[in-house]
């Protein structure tokens, strides 16, 4: 004879079975994405955790900041932002269907006194520095000791076994290498809009023509900026939305006649 299952026992079943639809169900289709600054100096916070609030999910900041939400529900959404060093910042957002929500994420560094939250001070670490590539790479070396963009050196171009421009930037975290048919491979950065391709900086001067197609074994270092927000003020043209790509060649600029 079978033993009938008790009132107890049948409600943990149910919740065995309910438990993954449930979980399935907190998932759909809509996707968000941006980058959490610091709102004071807009600079990038990596490695700061977005948390849902509703299912626990957690996405964590690359880098440069970015971060990418997928497989949200459709509704009033939200979300808890941490970061060390920052307070922890709550905030809502309404979705739909399918929908791709860019929102930026600023946060405000504590206030003098403040011990809200305070920074884990680590052992130190040694760490053995490039050596500089020269003067005409002053600009360069100061850029890339801010740390807003991605910065590559004719070493690391070598290591990677790249055979074109494109093939240096593949990889990097923000950037998309595109190819189509005929038409070759070309660069995007993936916050920018579609067909929006990113500005190019010939030693020191834009030019888009020649930019996209140098040849590596001409590239003494390169910087990459994927968003408005990374970008230098230097930089900051009327295309600098769609990122930023700057080339140092070998030759370097033509000299002004004296």
């Amino acid at each position: 004879m079978r033993a009938a299952l008790t009132l107890p026992a049948a409600l943990s079943a149910a919740a065995c079975l309910l438990a993954p639809v449930e979980a399935a169900s907190q998932k759909g289709s809509a996707h968000m994405f941006g980058s959490v600054v610091d709102r004071m100096t807009q600079g990038p916070i990596p490695n700061a955790r977005i948390v849902h609030a509703g299912d626990g999910r957690v996405v964590i900041a690359d880098s440069l900041g970015f971060y990418q939400f997928p497989e949200l529900k459709a509704g009033i959404v939200r979300f808890n932002v941490r970061a060390v060093g920052y307070p922890t910042v709550t905030f809502t957002v309404a979705l739909t269907n399918g929908e791709r929500m860019e929102r930026d994420i600023e946060l405000d560094a504590p206030k003098a006194g403040d011990s809200a939250q305070v920074a884990q001070t680590l052992a130190g670490v040694e760490v053995e520095a490039a050596a500089p590539l020269g003067r005409r790479f002053a600009d360069f070396e100061r850029r890339k000791a801010q740390g807003r963009g991605h910065y590559l050196t004719r070493t690391q171009i070598e290591t990677l076994g790249a055979n074109n421009l494109q093939d240096a930037l593949r990889g990097l975290r923000g950037v998309a290498v595109e190819c189509s048919g005929g038409s070759g491979c070309y660069v995007r950065m993936v916050r920018a809009p579609m067909r929006c391709l990113p500005e190019y900086i010939v030693d020191e001067r834009v030019d888009n023509e020649f930019g996209p197609y140098v040849a590596v074994r001409d590239i003494e270092a390169l910087e990459v900026y994927t968003g408005p927000s990374d970008v230098p003020g230097e930089f900051a043209g009327r295309n600098s939305g769609c990122g930023v790509v700057v080339i140092w060649t070998k030759s370097g600029p033509p000299r002004r006649k004296g």
